[in-house]
């Protein structure tokens, strides 16, 4: 019995070592902190935990050896899995140190930092354990410089990395989070290690490069600038026919990206149009803009191309085809008769439900039919801006649009108009009186809106100038509405001033059509 116990005893004594009941405690308590702080190294995290787990069973199967009386196998192995206990511990210490201690602190060292800590204290680790072992260390320092030879010849193109790795660092030439172009890889860093630099691309793919290819070839990083936020200058390019004038193509362009907050786009510096180049069927022109979020290119150019789409589309300017892709079509005149005539009446169909032409005959509705202009928006465009003078009425057919009120250097919201409840229409003051905008007008979505310009209306109004009256009561009650929103005007006001209004309206509209001149 009391040899069985000192048998037990000397089996413990040899697979245990000092300090290792401290170092189960280290290990459960590091294991606990990391689980619930640091999620993402939770695999590392795990492997490390298997690692000492296996140096564990590893010390207790060498003191079943030394037991057995194999006593130089038993040491060997003890040897062996003592350097692994200590490699795991140093690895959790690492993992403790740099994502849980340092992030504590707000400290965020690059994680090659971490590499070679830990790789620093493995080869410290496993000079102790060699001098333990009885190793003559001085021997080994006096063939250091073959061994170094011979190692580094091997090894150049790990080193060739980790040295890499390191310059990378150093000099800030490259960090987490840049956005880099190397080669035909285009994407975001999202690791810097000690062997390589993994980089995660817009179709959801992680490429690894090789420190050392880094360091060897030219790579881009996108968007950085020394001083200047994050932002990268795209190009949308578009043709336009040369019968249209260079000037007119840039300004009716520049207008609708600068007059629009695009999501994504810098406000500075401001989105600008050039052409390029003379091709063989028409001109080539460019907007230039800067992105903001580099994630998203192709959605952000393409709404770029959608406001610069409708923006040619209001002004009347064409996209030009390559003329090796024109398709010509030939209609009878009977079909462009018919199209003609449904197009006429879904345009009579909504100016009939507009409130200001309640009092046109339909004779006088078709005319301004025959004289709308489709006038198409994208989302987020200014519509109409508060003050700004434009003789002509939008009626919106389809989408949204928000009307505000500029005041004290901000927004505030007056009502939306919705063309699922019926066609609205705003802007009557600029046709009718020559007055400039009263508010601004933004749409909310795509929209569809029609415009009647004051040349196109006159010939109506001066027919029969008995519109005028008609038109002005229909105008001082929107304006009433707009007054009450902008003044909060008590009911007993507005009804005192709805009189007035009326005749300061018809006085304007008979001033701006020279009908007392008639």
């Amino acid at each position: 019995m009391t040899e069985t116990a000192w048998d037990w005893d000397v089996l413990v004594q040899y697979a245990g070592h000092q300090g290792l009941g401290w170092l189960l405690l280290a290990v459960v308590l590091l294991s606990l902190i990391l689980l619930r702080a640091a999620p993402a190294a939770r695999p590392t995290l795990f492997n490390t935990l298997l690692l000492f787990a296996v140096s564990l069973a590893g010390l207790l199967f060498s003191a079943l050896l030394f037991a057995s009386g194999l006593d130089a196998a038993a040491a060997a192995l003890r040897e062996l899995f003592l350097l692994i206990e200590g490699m795991a511990a140093i690895r959790l210490a690492g993992l403790a140190l740099f994502r849980w201690l340092l992030p504590l602190l707000r400290l965020a060292p690059p994680r090659i930092l971490e590499d070679m800590a830990v790789i620093a204290a493995y080869l410290v680790w496993a000079m102790v354990r060699l001098r333990y072992a009885g190793l003559d260390l001085s021997g080994i320092v006096a063939t250091s410089a073959v061994i170094t030879a011979v190692l580094a010849f091997s090894m150049q193109d790990t080193l060739g990395n980790i040295l890499g790795g390191i310059a990378l660092q150093l000099d800030d030439s490259l960090q987490v989070g840049d956005w880099i172009k190397v080669d035909d890889v285009t994407g975001k860093v999202v690791d810097i290690r000690w062997r390589s630099t993994s980089v995660e691309t817009r179709n959801w793919e992680t490429v690894v490069i090789p420190n050392s290819q880094l360091m060897k070839s030219k790579f881009v990083v996108l968007g950085r600038r020394q001083g200047q936020p994050e932002q990268w200058r795209r190009w949308v390019w578009f043709n336009i026919s040369y019968g249209i004038p260079p000037a007119r193509v840039i300004d009716v362009v520049e207008r609708a990206l600068r007059n629009t907050a695009i999501p994504n786009v810098a406000r500075q510096p401001l989105p600008n149009c050039v052409m390029m180049d003379f091709s063989d069927s028409a001109a080539r022109y460019a907007v230039r803009y800067w992105l903001t979020d580099l994630a998203v290119d192709d959605p952000t150019d393409s709404a770029v191309r959608q406001h610069i789409y409708a923006a040619l589309q209001r002004a009347g300017i064409e996209p030009c085809i390559p003329e090796q892709y024109v398709h010509v079509e030939k209609e009878s005149a009977k079909h462009e008769e018919l199209r003609h005539a449904r197009e006429m009446q879904q345009r009579l169909a909504f100016l009939r439900q507009v409130e200001l032409f309640r009092a046109l005959t339909e004779d006088e509705l078709r005319l301004v039919a025959e004289r709308l202009k489709y006038t198409p928006f994208v989302r987020g465009d200014v519509i109409t801006q508060q003050g700004a003078v434009a003789h002509w009425l939008y009626i919106l057919t389809e989408g949204e649009a928000e009307v505000v009120l500029e005041a004290g250097g901000g927004q505030r919201p007056l009502g939306v108009i919705d063309a699922t409840q019926g066609p609205g229409f705003f802007g009557e003051m600029g046709l009718m009186t020559g007055e400039p905008r009263t508010a601004t007008v933004i749409a909310r979505s795509d929209v569809v809106c029609y415009r009647l310009d004051k040349a196109s209306f006159e010939s109506i109004i001066q027919s029969r100038p008995a519109l005028a009256e008609e038109i002005s009561h229909v105008m001082a009650s929107r304006r009433g509405g707009l007054d009450s929103a902008r003044q909060a005007l008590d009911t007993q006001a507005q009804t005192m001033h709805t009189a007035q209004r009326e005749s300061e309206m018809l006085r304007k509209i008979r001033r701006f059509f020279h009908l007392d001149q008639a």
